[in-house]
């Protein structure tokens, strides 16, 4: 049983198309949409999206008033360095990926310990989900908490603008397969948390043809 979701750093994008800026330049620092999911027992976060381990410390305080020791497991949605750069911050909490993610990060021997592999199911209480396109293995995360069904996307959905559009970011792996993932998320959420925005009603994010 969830009992809380948390949006700990609401992401940006380097450059962003529907703000008029093209994809070929690098205009800002990206940051990833982190969220904490707190069900009967535990505490889930997903994506740390910041490389200083203070700074991680102190949003997941700041949004929270809970410390890194609090958090038992930490899930990354893809292998994508934003989405798992604030992982040292959670020394205690086991680290999670699905497997073909997991073995990818781990190659680099970036972190002090490796990710472990994900079951479909964390917790008795979240699915791990396949949402394909943006990267091939990218994984979402499905929960219910409120009576709504939340996903919690990553990357498969950059923003409410790429959502609403139904388009991959310009480094997508597969665009078609990217906006199939959208439309098959729109189809079962009713909140979304995006890889780089705030989250937001699906109910309201018309589609834009």
């Amino acid at each position: 049983m969830i009992q809380r979701w948390d949006v700990i750093t609401i992401g940006n994008l380097s450059r962003n198309r529907y703000w008029g800026e093209g994809d070929d330049r690098r205009l800002r620092d990206a940051w990833c949409t982190c969220t904490l999911i707190t069900g009967k027992g535990f505490r889930l976060l997903v994506d740390p999206a910041l490389r200083d381990p203070a700074a991680m410390a102190a949003e997941l305080d700041r949004r929270t008033g809970l410390k890194p020791k609090a958090v038992d497991a930490v899930f990354v949605t893809h292998d994508h360095g934003d989405h798992h750069w604030g992982l040292e911050a959670f020394p205690a909490a086991k680290w999670y990926a699905v497997a073909p993610v997991a073995e990818a990060i781990n190659k680099e021997k970036a972190y002090s310990k490796p990710i472990e592999a994900a079951a479909h199911r964390l917790f008795g209480a979240v699915n791990v989900i396949h949402t394909p396109g943006h990267t091939k293995e990218h994984h979402s995360l499905l929960f219910k908490c409120d009576d709504q069904t939340v996903v919690i996307a990553g990357d498969a959905v950059m923003t409410r603008d790429f959502f609403a559009h139904r388009q991959g970011y310009f480094n997508s792996a597969d665009f078609e397969q990217a906006a199939h993932t959208i439309e098959e998320i729109a189809r079962i959420a009713d909140i979304v948390v995006p890889g780089h925005d705030n989250c937001f009603p699906v109910a309201s994010t018309p589609f834009v043809g």
